[in-house]
């Protein structure tokens, strides 16, 4: 039987099917509509598949894959179901209810090495780049503007620094007063961003100490951080739990038009062209499902390409789609404001964006080690991984989890087949990206190096210091 997510099943989909059913005795006919004959050499292991998602608006290309019919198009039967938390989505993927699902970069890394669920999570796709902002109360935001350098015209000067932030969290602390903020998971780019944001204007957020039981990441914390699911963002701040948060869009957008928040700093600014989400799986269920992985990724690249086509051409199409309340379910402006190239800071100071969501170029769907090497020095410098770890270390967790390998075999099977090009592809690379310099804080990240990279934070865990 089919599952589906609101689509009746198109007439490629039918005859596929009845292909298969025929068997041999209509392997030489053709028909026009049915999936590529290349795509039909993948022997699918499964081809009912389940997949989560958290609703936000880096969850596209899998509804972009849906709607569009490259699922279909590979011989999959794809179902797209919306998940409560990031914590309720990561184990639903572990014990096999999901196939799959839109993860945070950091999840399948945390999952291989123990903190929090221990589990063998794998990606061999990277869904994006950028997508995040921070933003804060109103209160706090008014209290944070005269620290702030203006322009010309009076408008702030970006990136705001957290230098900004910290003579109000000083004074929160003074009058004995925790300064809380939101973040969406402990593993998540939003944590670490949030976290190097703070840092790199001295503002202190906290350790964590897995080995003496404490997991709260509060330890010597000048700023409070906790989760809170991302839909939940605005009207938290709004009931003044928290202060401010890291969050992926449309809610930094929504605070806007709510009028009750202003986003100070995006994570493009923070650390430019950072990965943000990936697609996750068992590393048991790829094990067992080689084909349908392969035919997974294959439909993810596509749908990702074509979220980027023609200089975004693409995105008001996508808007709309993201917009239904089975995926992201917010209204057409709010996502539009950030995904189709501008970003709306203090209510009517709009600026161009265009890279705030990028889905393919700069070879953002291929799985950088160096990228998971970056989340693991957060999770040491922070605390998450409490000792010190050789340099191999690093690089043999990254290879355990992100498998450029696979990716370039899907991608491969796509130029085979006519529907991309090898210029789409860093087929030379050896997984690294070259030396990373556009942080906000100007300190040079080289995955080769972790430990070399942690010794230039002043505020930090690194080398054998142990809380």
């Amino acid at each position: 039987m089919e599952k589906q997510n609101n689509n009746a099943p198109t007439l490629t989909k039918r005859l596929t099917s009845l292909q298969k059913m025929i068997g041999a005795t209509l392997a030489s006919v053709t028909f026009t509509l049915a999936t590529p004959a290349f795509a039909e050499e993948l022997e699918l292991e499964k081809e009912d598949l389940k997949f989560g998602f958290i609703k936000l608006t880096d969850m596209a290309p899998l509804a972009i894959a849906y709607e569009k019919g490259y699922f279909e198009d590979e011989g999959l039967y794809v179902t797209l179901e919306a998940q409560a938390n990031w914590k309720v989505l990561l184990d639903r993927v572990i014990d096999g209810q999901l196939d799959g699902a839109h993860m945070l970069a950091g999840q399948p890394l945390g999952a291989t090495i123990g903190f929090g669920t221990q589990a063998h999570v794998i990606t061999a796709f990277s869904m994006d780049l950028n997508g995040n902002g921070i933003t804060v109360s109103n209160e706090i935001w008014d209290q944070m503007k005269p620290n702030i350098p203006k322009d010309e015209s009076g408008k702030p000067v970006h990136p705001i620094k957290a230098d900004a932030l910290k003579p109000v969290v000083e004074k929160y602390k003074s009058d004995g007063k925790p300064f809380n903020m939101g973040m969406v998971f402990p593993v998540s780019t939003h944590n670490y961003e949030l976290r190097y944001w703070l840092a790199a204007g001295g503002i202190h957020p906290g350790y964590y100490a897995p080995h003496k039981g404490d997991t709260s990441g509060t330890i010597d914390a000048d700023a409070l951080l906790s989760v809170t699911p991302p839909p939940q963002m605005p009207a938290t701040l709004e009931a003044g739990t928290i202060y401010g948060y890291c969050v992926g869009e449309p809610w930094n957008q929504q605070a806007v038009f709510k009028g009750i928040g202003v986003p100070v700093v995006t994570d493009y600014e923070i650390w430019k062209n950072n990965p943000e989400k990936v697609f996750g799986v068992s590393n048991k269920w790829a094990e067992e499902n080689p084909n349908t992985h392969l035919a997974v990724v294959k439909a993810l690249i596509r749908a990702a390409k074509w979220l980027d086509d023609n200089d975004n051409a693409n995105r008001p199409e996508a808007v709309k789609i993201l917009a239904q309340p089975n995926y992201v379910g917010a209204d057409y402006d709010v996502i539009a404001n950030s995904m189709t190239g501008t970003f709306e800071y203090e209510k009517g100071d709009k600026r161009e964006v265009p890279d705030f969501n990028v889905f393919f170029r700069y070879y953002a769907t291929y799985p950088y080690y160096s990228d998971a090497i970056w989340y693991l020095t957060q999770m040491r410098r922070w605390g998450q991984i409490s000792e010190e770890k050789p340099d191999s270390w690093f690089h043999e967790i990254a290879k355990k989890v992100y498998k450029p390998e696979i990716y370039l075999e899907a991608a491969q099977l796509l130029i085979d087949e006519g529907k991309m090009s090898k210029e789409d592809f860093p087929f030379d690379t050896d997984g690294f990206r070259d030396p990373q310099t556009h942080f906000i804080d100007n300190i040079t990240y080289d995955g080769r190096k972790p430990n070399d990279y942690l010794k230039k934070f002043s505020i930090g865990l690194n080398g054998d210091t142990v809380l």
